[in-house]
């Protein structure tokens, strides 16, 4: 009988760690899964607390979508890393709600109702799905040019959102008081910390770090209401159809356009998984089956009363670092989502965050948004062409909805296209990339 040395042993463990369909033992599977779930988890219910804070959502019902967040990410998250038929990428990806809808959805859940929302983003689910259908067709739209300035403008319009929520929350009586900014103030700076300096886990894990210690010291100082926890049940299924749905023209075309410009975020999702975990380009079954898991679960979570979904980049982020590319140990990190949202008294204690804390922690996610758009235009030529691009798809994007004037006297449609920020400088960028020539005109005079 031969025995298996430590080396051997150890090369064995890295590789079934380092393939896509290789199944790791699960007593390094489940906490290389946990360590994906805390690395989302602030983000994901981030979403639902900031627009039901925005239109003024009960308790009860912000716990409600909270519940329905993390219930819907694992299942998106599931048939995102297993598949089903052709839909899903069957990679190691994250699926979670997507930030990246939060400056529409704001005036459409505060003008129109949550229920509008809803049926808007099943709306936007829809053509995501059909989005990926059709993507080798339509993947030019989406170059590096265009899918980076799309994220920078995604991260600058919600920074204003970030220190609305630093301040005390939307329409807080005590807004900017010392005790928010002090409270915010500490979770940036526990976050930023261990993010810098915090090695493994605990850089990963920085946000969910930051938030704990800011809600410790919003419970030391009396700044929390437990009564939602109270209120909450141990145990509940999730409700299709609770808060329900509702189709407006106004709400609908402005997320129809965001979730097709969205699909670029996820395209670029896919390829940093497979290059930055298994350093190869990822295959067209693979692209197109990773967007229409992301329209498909978009729909079901507008039915389960969540908000569209999306990979999330801080967990190809995860997938780069660790090397670890098992699709299984994400599947894992799915089914604990399942069961967090199965428990509404974890939604409770989700929902008596304060806004302040809260605020402290987002400030940096969005201003991450903006640096990984960034980081995307890094690749490109910095020529004429693109150059103009940029500057003109964020002069849309951050100018016009500032001036309210410019476009009062057109119809609620085109005024909440324009609102939105996004979806003008998105179709800037779209268009000029597809009308700009490729290359500089070179002008010659015969002397």
């Amino acid at each position: 009988m031969t025995t298996e040395s430590s080396a051997d042993a150890t090369e064995r463990r890295v590789r079934s760690t380092q393939d896509v369909d290789t199944m790791p033992p699960l007593g390094r599977a489940i906490p290389l899964g946990i360590q994906h779930v805390l690395a989302m988890f602030v983000s994901n219910v981030t979403v639902p607390i900031i627009i039901a804070g925005a239109a003024g959502l009960s308790e009860e019902q912000t716990t409600l979508m909270i519940q329905a967040a993390m219930f819907v990410a694992g299942v998106a998250t599931l048939v995102q890393s297993l598949g089903i038929g052709p839909i899903g990428a069957r990679l190691p990806i994250v699926m979670g709600t997507s930030f990246g809808f939060v400056p529409v959805l704001i005036p459409i859940a505060v003008g129109m109702g949550i229920p509008a929302a809803l049926g808007a983003a099943l709306c936007g689910g829809v053509a995501m799905a059909l989005v990926g259908l059709f993507l080798p067709w339509v993947r030019f739209l989406f170059p590096p040019v265009v899918t980076g300035t799309f994220v920078i403008m995604i991260g600058t319009l919600l920074m204003p959102v970030g220190f609305a929520y630093a301040g005390g929350g939307f329409g807080a009586e005590d807004f900017g008081s010392l005790h928010h900014l002090l409270l915010a103030g500490l979770v940036l700076v526990v976050t930023v910390g261990l993010h810098q300096f915090g090695r493994g886990i605990w850089s990963e894990i920085s946000p969910l770090a930051g938030l704990v210690s800011g809600f410790v010291a919003a419970v030391v100082f009396g700044y929390v209401d437990f009564s939602s926890i109270g209120s909450a049940d141990w145990f509940a299924l999730p409700i299709p159809f609770a808060i329900g749905l509702e189709f407006h023209l106004a709400a609908i075309l402005p997320v129809v356009l965001l979730a097709v410009v969205t699909c670029a975020e996820s395209i670029g999702d896919i390829v940093g998984t497979t290059v930055g975990g298994v350093n190869r380009e990822p295959t067209q079954k693979e692209l197109s089956g990773g967007v229409m898991a992301d329209g498909l679960a978009s729909v079901f979570a507008a039915i389960f009363n969540a908000y569209p979904q999306i990979s999330f980049s801080q967990n190809v982020g995860i997938v780069a670092l660790t090397g670890v590319v098992s699709r299984y140990v994400v599947a894992i990190g799915g089914a604990f989502l399942v069961i967090a949202g199965l428990l509404p008294k974890l939604g409770g204690l989700v929902s008596s965050i304060p806004n302040s804390v809260l605020g402290g922690a987002v400030l940096i996610m969005f201003g991450m948004i903006a640096s990984a758009g960034i980081k995307m235009l890094s690749g490109i030529d910095f020529n004429k062409r693109n150059m103009l691009i940029i500057a003109m798809s964020l002069a849309a994007a951050i100018g016009l909805p500032a001036q309210e004037g410019l476009y009062a006297e057109y119809s609620e449609n085109v005024q909440a296209i324009i609102e939105s920020g996004l979806i003008p400088g998105a179709l800037c960028a779209i268009v000029l990339n597809l009308i700009l020539p490729r290359q500089d005109r070179v002008f010659r005079s015969d002397v």
